[in-house]
């Protein structure tokens, strides 16, 4: 199986990390990122910090060992080694090796994945991965990786968990944020499992075997899991109910219950459409959303600075937007919009 067709074409170089990151969205107009002192944006060419991408693997995996750290998915992450209980991700990638059988040495080509989903055979994370569309394969050195990256910090922005990481939060804002966190981490946040139609929740079952607990006996009127003895002969796609072929592989969220599953490209957030970064979601009424969205049901979100808003007292807009009151002002003079401004900006606050 050859996975490095339109591999080629679909090389880019590594974006610069940090500050001077250039932007990829002006592509040149932009020197490169300087940060506003508190908006998540480009004092050069206004473009958010996703649109620069200044993160790097290490600063992602810190940031996602957080997350999923006094959670349920814990076991996702590793202690940092004299980090204070600091955790980090444990990323999943996944290397290839294809022979080239076209020359007459012997030669492979390699193929790495920044991620993939753990816990598989690398025969059925492959079928996973040709199942994406080609550009958003997370492939290392592509746009597909990129897009990863650029995921991450548009759907789990860092300022939505780590108070430490927001802008002049009082103590009473920082106590909020935590109860908020804790909150969502219990009730909300969830990573999807890939398997085959039918086998959801089949590691679960081997864990706590392996934890000398033996799986309780699903209902015969109630969907199982792997075991069940009403194990139906066909599934369909929670999103779009077309038909999920018994060899390929589908994703389960286990906060829905493992009677429901998506298709690779149906695991989305149903706010933005976007798939769900590295099968990263969070569960409310009924449906699946990425992290930034599924706060802002929750909390406001502030307009100027991109974070949440702990505070009752804050401005609101129309459209239903929202803005900490000393971030309701003017992108180029910084005066407030309740008062007059002649900046050219004048309309646009954000």
């Amino acid at each position: 199986m050859d996975l490095s067709s339109g591999m080629q074409k679909m090389s880019v170089a590594q974006p610069p990390v940090g500050r001077g990151a250039a932007c990829l969205t002006c592509k040149g107009i932009c020197s490169g990122f300087q940060p506003h002192s508190w908006r998540k944006a480009c004092v050069q060419c206004r473009c958010s910090q996703e649109d620069h991408a200044p993160s790097s693997d290490i600063e992602d995996d810190h940031k996602m060992g957080r997350l999923l750290a006094d959670s349920r998915y814990a076991h996702l992450t590793a202690k940092v080694k004299g980090g204070d209980g600091l955790r980090v991700y444990k990323r999943n990638r996944m290397i290839i090796t294809n022979p080239v059988v076209s020359r007459k040495d012997p030669t492979f080509n390699t193929i790495t994945y920044d991620w993939a989903p753990p816990g598989l055979t690398q025969k059925l994370a492959i079928l996973y991965m040709e199942l994406l569309p080609e550009e958003k394969r997370p492939v290392a050195g592509t746009e597909g990786a990129l897009y990863r990256r650029r995921q991450l910090m548009r759907q789990l922005p860092v300022y939505d968990q780590d108070p430490a990481q927001c802008h002049g939060l009082s103590e009473a804002e920082a106590k909020a944020m935590a109860l908020f966190v804790k909150s969502y981490k219990q009730d909300a946040l969830g990573v999807g499992e890939v398997a085959l139609p039918g086998e959801g929740g089949a590691k679960d079952d081997g864990a706590k075997q392996k934890n000398g607990k033996a799986p309780q006996e699903p209902s015969p009127t109630t969907n199982g899991t792997l075991g069940d003895v009403c194990k139906k002969s066909e599934y369909r796609c929670d999103l779009c109910g077309e038909l999920a072929p018994g060899e390929g592989p589908v994703v389960y969220a286990e906060r829905a219950g493992y009677e429901r599953l998506w298709h690779p490209t149906c695991f989305r957030c149903s706010e933005c459409g976007e798939a769900l970064v590295d099968l990263v979601y969070f569960w409310k009424d009924g449906a699946l959303l990425c992290g930034r969205h599924y706060c802002q049901t929750v909390r406001p979100r502030c307009a100027g600075c991109d974070e949440l808003i702990f505070s009752e007292d804050y401005q609101q807009g129309a459209e239903g937007l929202a803005w900490h009151k000393d971030h309701f002002c003017c992108w180029e003079c910084g005066q407030s919009l309740n008062a007059q401004c002649s900046c050219s900006s004048r309309s646009k606050p954000v």
